[in-house]
């Protein structure tokens, strides 16, 4: 392919840039693309930052709205191309990345092409690596190479939320919790201590751990704490004398990260805790002004974001943000994963209803 085809429908480049493989580590040629189509727009300014693509109007707008999609996705699984479907009589685009994140991409695309004058300055960001290691994301790579470039009174980010609102998101913290013994040879297994029959307590303690639901400006945030998995043991007749258990705890966004290291610290006192990796949350930020006027242009009930998304990083900079694009987050990285082709035309109604308002 030579050139995107902008003047295309958003469902029309959905299903293009869906068919354009962009694994995690392989979105040269979709960045590519991306750069050359918003090349051709004179009334957008172009930056790249690897395979990130930054295009920005520059007409002295009182405010500036970011707008962000990530153009990578998990490893295909025998569904490319995408193909044309119906669930219960709705038609459904189905294939590798329809859901997250490229119907939404494709909408950003389309707008950045035919809104000229919007209402605020956009800057509109398509950026790599997000399904991957945080070292690696492209938006944060961007944040640390050009952080004039995330200047914003109000930032959309379009992962899937259904076409509906999801403001801030939850935090994330994994840590290792660790039980040792001592290697004995499992026929004399009293001369040993067996450290995996000691995370018996640790165990006991999650399954009777009571999640909070914390209100953070008018939106309930469900927390969460689980072993994601364990591991331990040297061989079939050795007592093992090490076994660590993995836990995730996922933190409304009213815990600073310090918080939440100490709530689970608190929770498995008596053992061995290393936190591994933690990610703050973002709070929704919907009392903004410009979230206001989003939030009545687009009709839209704001509910809580879960899963953690780089509306965190929007949020780090001081810039209130929200998930707003097409596509059931639960199908996000399915082999089934597919998005009804209506909630694509009604994300960018909504945009669209909202940006060109003077």
């Amino acid at each position: 392919m030579s050139r995107l085809d902008l003047s295309s429908t958003s469902v029309d480049l959905t299903r293009t840039i869906c068919d354009i493989p962009s694994v995690s580590g392989d979105e040269r040629t979709l960045a590519d693309l991306i750069d050359d189509a918003m090349r051709t727009l004179p009334h957008l300014e172009v930056h790249r930052d690897g395979d990130t693509i930054v295009a920005r109007t520059n007409l002295g707008r009182e405010q500036r709205v970011a707008i962000a999609g990530h153009i990578d996705t998990v490893p295909i699984n025998a569904n490319l191309p995408t193909r044309d479907i119906e669930i219960d009589g709705v038609p459904h685009i189905w294939g590798r990345g329809s859901v997250d994140m490229k119907a939404g991409v494709a909408v950003q695309l389309k707008l950045a092409a035919e809104l000229t004058a919007p209402r605020a300055d956009i800057t509109w960001m398509w950026y790599d690596h997000e399904e991957v290691d945080s070292n690696l994301n492209g938006l944060n790579r961007l944040a640390r190479n050009r952080p004039d470039l995330f200047r914003a009174d109000f930032a959309i980010l379009g992962e899937p939320s259904n076409g509906q609102v999801e403001g801030g998101c939850n935090g994330t913290l994994r840590a290792i919790v660790r039980t040792h013994g001592v290697r004995a040879h499992s026929a004399r297994s009293w001369i040993g201590e067996n450290a995996i029959h000691k995370v018996a307590p640790i165990l006991s303690r999650l399954a009777e751990y009571r999640p909070h639901t914390i209100d953070v400006e008018g939106l309930a945030y469900r927390e969460g704490l689980n072993a994601v998995r364990i591991s331990g043991g040297v061989a079939g007749n050795v007592i093992p004398d090490l076994c660590e258990v993995e836990v995730n705890f996922r933190f409304a966004p009213s815990r600073s990260t310090d918080d939440a290291a100490r709530h689970v610290r608190d929770i498995f006192a008596g053992f061995e805790v290393e936190i591994v990796d933690v990610a703050a949350g973002a709070r929704p930020g919907l009392d903004a002004p410009l979230a206001q006027e989003f939030l009545r242009a687009v009709g839209a009930e704001p509910r809580p974001k879960y899963g953690w998304t780089d509306v965190a990083r929007f949020s780090a900079l001081g810039v209130p943000a929200v998930n707003y694009g097409p596509g059931d987050p639960q199908l996000a990285h399915h082999d089934e994963e597919r998005v009804p082709i209506s909630q694509i035309d009604d994300v960018e109604r909504g945009l669209r209803a909202w940006l060109a308002t003077s």
